[in-house]
């Protein structure tokens, strides 16, 4: 199954990919402009941990995971986080506790396995 469907999987070094046919989409209940309680400040943050912020925002760029927004747009919905472990290594995290309040819940978030599975053995439906 895994060599038929190759193009569904990421592999090694690869950068991840998605199940196609199964995208997610996230409803706000808010108006622009963002509500005062989305608008928050960067926290302060040492000069090594910004540098290593900016080293993962640009490694999400290169991956296509996030976009640069036009002068034009207004996003102030998240604040980075970094999560620095005992080993050294780093993981960007955003702090979403307040766009949570807005958010509409998805009522079925995660596809069922056995669809999923469909999904994989005919991928065309």
């Amino acid at each position: 199954m895994l060599r038929k469907n190759r193009p569904e999987f990421a592999i090694g070094e690869e950068p991840p990919g998605k199940i196609r046919g199964h995208d997610i989409e996230i409803y706000l209940d808010v108006e622009r402009p963002s509500p005062p309680m989305l608008r928050r400040p960067p926290y302060l943050e040492s000069l090594e941990t910004r540098k290593e912020i900016e080293k993962h925002i640009n490694e999400l760029l290169e991956m296509d995971f996030i976009r640069k927004i036009g002068h034009n747009e207004i996003v102030e919905i998240t604040t980075p986080v970094l999560i620095t472990w005992n080993d050294g290594k780093s993981r960007l995290c955003g702090d979403f506790r307040a766009l949570n309040n807005y958010t509409k819940a998805d009522r079925y978030p995660i596809p069922r396995i056995p669809h999923a599975l469909d999904k994989l053995v005919k991928p065309n439906t």
